[in-house]
């Protein structure tokens, strides 16, 4: 790779960036730059008072986003701006607090239409550029949005952070256990507000639900099923081939060992294959069981089992298309997880939910913002709704950039909760049940599973917190 200049820490001896871009483009003059930045040091009365103030159940921080003014907007960049990260630009670019100046994307086909579309409001049309070294060399630039592959979320964590960037990363915030802890390493090491997109941490509605449950509303609460189901098709065979020229597929592998390029896998196929995905348990999976984790009140299990497989097609998919897991806690507590990525509905004809069984009655929390408390006959005594989407997510990480308190998903809950999902991926990959240390969630006793709590790295490409 061509030489740019310095090289970014976080990444043992990373290459250092491409060449040919300007890392300042669309910058504010100096003065602008100095107030801005004394404004995000010393937040506003707003947000210091919601940082600080009681709040009722199920309350949200009030944002000073109504009185943002041009320079005070925190300035966000989007690494991986084809779907989930060109939803998440439009989000950052709705709340009046921010500005999204710069997006990223290896393929060169996408970035342009979306930059257009977000000079409005009296913000400018964001540069983009190839390689997120060069976006994480600007100062401009306050805040990453990280909406690459999973392979990519923790070590663009690890070096935004040690850029001085806030971090808002997609689920799961790791691909390994181990850049899961690194990321929190990194987090607390830079003093940066990292936060990932498990979005029910904050809708009011979902909020207000689990704290009747830790309130004891539905007595004892010792079972929390979660379970997603899809009709995912196939993805066929494809032989491997040159990339596009439109595609940086260097830069797509990023911290990933090198592997030939397969059209079937770019841009969303990659999630069915362990060395850039998570499968199921990674993807949907991992936002059920946040919220169970959460509603139970526990952190690392003590015993995990997995059991499933390919049922559906014969393909290059690596990844449980069907999968059961169980997760078993020291306070007596128990979480499943049923995956269906290729039947179109689960056995209460839902293809989402989190189903929390206590001793007076259950409460179901689905996908729609709410929550919904049945009886001991399973008959619906109570709904409740509230918005969904990405807002209130993101307002609540902006009001933690700018106060400096943590998140609602701050990244140490959403490494627990992702390690879980890593926990569930190893037991079936061994075909073993796995027992786990309660204090850290650590393997005991298995050699084999033990050696998946890491990956193997791209030359000089090895997160590290220094």
């Amino acid at each position: 790779m061509p030489a740019l200049g310095r090289v970014i820490t976080g990444i043992a001896d990373a290459p250092p960036p491409v060449s040919g871009h300007d890392a300042t483009a669309g910058a504010p003059p100096t003065g602008d730059a100095i107030t801005r930045r004394a404004w995000l040091a010393t937040a506003t009365a707003g947000a210091i008072a919601a940082a600080t103030g009681p709040r009722s159940r199920g309350a949200e921080p009030e944002a000073a986003a109504a009185a943002a003014t041009p320079v005070d907007r925190i300035h966000v960049a989007v690494m991986g701006v084809n779907g989930r990260g060109a939803a998440l630009a439009k989000a950052f670019n709705a709340n009046p607090r921010a500005e999204v100046v710069k997006l990223c994307d290896v393929d060169e086909r996408i970035g342009g239409a979306l930059a257009e579309s977000l000079e409005k409001d009296g913000r400018r049309r964001p540069a983009i550029e190839r390689d997120i070294r060069r976006v994480l060399d600007d100062k401009l630039v306050d805040v990453l949005v990280i909406a690459a592959p999973n392979h990519w979320h923790a070590p663009a964590t690890i070096m935004a952070a040690a850029a001085g960037k806030h971090v808002y990363v997609e689920k799961p915030c790791s691909h390994t256990p181990e850049e899961g802890e690194l990321a929190i390493a990194a987090a607390r090491r830079h003093g940066r507000v990292v936060t990932m997109g498990s979005q029910r941490r904050s809708w009011p509605a979902v909020r207000e639900g689990i704290e009747r449950l830790r309130a004891g509303d539905l007595g004892e609460v010792r079972y929390a099923r979660t379970f997603y189901a899809a009709h995912r098709g196939t993805i066929g065979r494809k032989q491997p081939g040159q990339p596009p020229a439109w595609l940086d597929w260097e830069l797509w592998q990023g911290p990933a060992p090198e592997r030939p390029f397969q059209e079937n896998f770019v841009h969303y196929n990659w999630h069915w294959r362990w060395h850039w995905g998570n499968g199921e348990l990674g993807n949907n999976g991992v936002h059920a069981i946040d919220v169970a984790r959460w509603g139970l009140g526990v952190t690392h299990p003590t015993r995990i089992t997995a059991g499933g497989g390919r049922y559906h097609f014969e393909d290059d998919q690596e990844t449980p298309d069907t999968m059961m897991t169980t997760f078993e806690f020291p306070e007596r507590r128990l979480i499943t997880w049923e995956g269906l990525s290729c039947t179109p509905s689960s056995m209460d004809a839902s293809d989402f939910g989190i189903w929390f069984v206590g001793e007076k009655g259950s409460m179901l929390v689905g996908k729609d913002g709410g929550y919904s408390i049945l009886d001991p006959a399973n008959v619906v005594v109570e709904t409740k709704q509230g918005p969904a989407g990405e807002a209130t997510h993101i307002a609540d990480f902006l009001d933690c950039v700018a106060s400096g308190r943590r998140p609602h998903a701050d990244i140490e809950e959403a490494h627990r909760s992702t390690l879980l999902c890593h926990l569930g991926n190893i037991a079936y990959r061994t075909g073993r049940s796995l027992v786990t240390r309660p204090a850290d969630g650590r393997i005991v006793g298995d050699a084999g599973a033990e050696a998946l709590w890491t990956r193997e790295y791209r030359t000089g490409w090895r997160p590290t917190v220094t």
